[in-house]
């Protein structure tokens, strides 16, 4: 179980290592400067410029620097905004993204397990029916699409919610109902279809001869098992999730990461740019690096393969 772990942790540093470096050489195989945008610089001040950057030192030195500002977490100040640290904008922008993650994640996993175990309780129902149909219209409709006509019906033509900012419960709702329906969808599909398998099981009907209440054969044995390829699938739809946000905080312009990210690309800031792609990176790969723990966790067969490994 150790070596388990251990192995996991090196592979989430060597991917977040690999991360890094594609982001640094992709960066610089842009053509250009970041500061040839301003066509007012004279060339006296863009060297100053890129001397203060440490944009004139040669490739494998910056790149050296680079690491060195992933290991210690310090990424120096933004070109586009010389008065603000990277670090800063992450501070200032990753709470409010991290909240508008965390709740999508845990609504979508919510809603989309009640209603994909409801679907595969009342299979062929009426239940069944209208939980497939939300569920398609979830994975059809993006969430960018989703995010405007949320905006147009239910914050401009009914004025139930605000549409913008991020200050209230009130203003959590669109935004979170964007992001999270399409991962709720794919969860209550995927629940369905591994729910009318596990409800054939030798073992369910065990359960329910040996007089256990329907509720803890569904809850206590039959969703355990079907929650498998959920969690398989969880650490995907975090990602998605998490990188989705950035559509979301530029629609309803939540001051998170994203806009400072998407402001980045355009002004061409690299310490801002590749700053917060190595920070989401890492945050990624560490939830995947958790999906693996829960799975090993949820599953026992797992837990016994790598104690005979390690023995």
């Amino acid at each position: 179980m150790k070596s388990y772990i251990f192995k996991r942790f090196l592979l989430m540093l060597s991917t977040i290592f690999i991360i890094a470096t594609l982001t640094f050489i992709l960066m610089h195989l842009i053509p250009g400067s970041p500061f040839e945008q301003d066509r007012q610089t004279s060339a006296a001040v863009q060297a100053n410029l890129h001397a203060f950057y440490k944009l004139d030192q040669p490739l494998p030195v910056q790149y050296l620097n680079y690491l060195k500002s992933i290991i210690t977490f310090n990424y120096g100040p933004s070109i586009a905004n010389p008065d603000t640290t990277v670090n800063e904008l992450i501070g200032r922008g990753f709470p409010v993204s991290f909240e508008l993650g965390i709740w999508a994640i845990g609504i979508a996993l919510l809603s989309g397990l009640v209603l994909g175990t409801l679907a595969a309780i009342y299979h062929n129902g009426l239940i069944d029916h209208l939980a497939m149909t939300l569920a398609v219209l979830g994975i059809s409709i993006p969430n960018f699409v989703l995010a405007t006509l949320l905006i147009q019906e239910l914050s401009v033509n009914l004025g139930w919610f605000p549409a913008a900012t991020w200050r209230t419960p009130l203003h959590m709702v669109l935004p979170i109902a964007a992001l999270a329906t399409t991962p709720m969808a794919i969860i209550a599909r995927l629940t369905r279809s591994t729910m009318l398998e596990t409800l054939t099981q030798d073992y369910i009907k065990m359960a329910r001869a040996k007089g256990l209440s329907p509720f803890r054969v569904i809850v206590r044995h039959a969703l355990r098992n079907a929650m498998m390829p959920v969690v398989t699938l969880l650490g995907t739809l975090m990602a998605s999730i998490l990188t989705g946000t950035f559509v979301i905080e530029k629609i309803f312009a939540i001051p998170g990461m994203g806009r400072y990210f998407i402001d980045s690309i355009s002004t061409r800031d690299y310490p801002v740019i590749m700053g917060t792609t190595v920070f989401y990176s890492a945050i990624l790969v560490f939830m995947l690096f958790l999906v693996d723990m829960a799975y090993c966790l949820l599953d026992p067969r797992i837990r016994l393969d790598q104690n005979r490994e390690g023995s």
